[in-house]
């Protein structure tokens, strides 16, 4: 996690108090290049991240300080603004393999299936 500014303009580390955040750059796991970041860099996100960890998180020294505070913060940071998820997928360039589906209809609507033959 990056270093944030208080208000009093010294940088304090979120270091371990905080990890739970962390979760927005989980996804460099799965590609370490900049990427990563279209999965949680984005407003949506960093809502994800109060939903799961509270609205509030407490450091060691017991100040209290708010979860999407600090992922506005991170992304920020990261990007120097905060997207929406709709201006990372307007940059993700489509593939055919993306909207390819199977046609399920038939299976899950009575009146298309075929008949059942009972054998006996």
């Amino acid at each position: 996690m990056h270093n944030l500014p208080s208000e009093k303009g010294e940088n304090f580390s979120l270091g371990g108090e905080i990890a739970s955040v962390q979760i927005i750059d989980q996804s460099k796991e799965i590609s370490a290049d900049f990427r990563h970041r279209a999965l949680r860099h984005h407003a949506e996100g960093i809502f994800m991240a109060e939903t799961i960890f509270g609205q509030t998180l407490t450091l060691s020294t017991g100040r209290i300080i708010p979860t999407r505070w600090v992922g506005e913060q991170h992304v920020k940071e990261d990007l120097g603004f905060i997207p929406s998820f709709a201006d990372w997928v307007k940059a993700i360039r489509p593939e055919p393999w993306m909207g390819r589906s199977e046609r399920i209809e038939a299976l899950v609507d009575p009146h298309l299936a075929s008949p059942v033959v009972e054998v006996s």
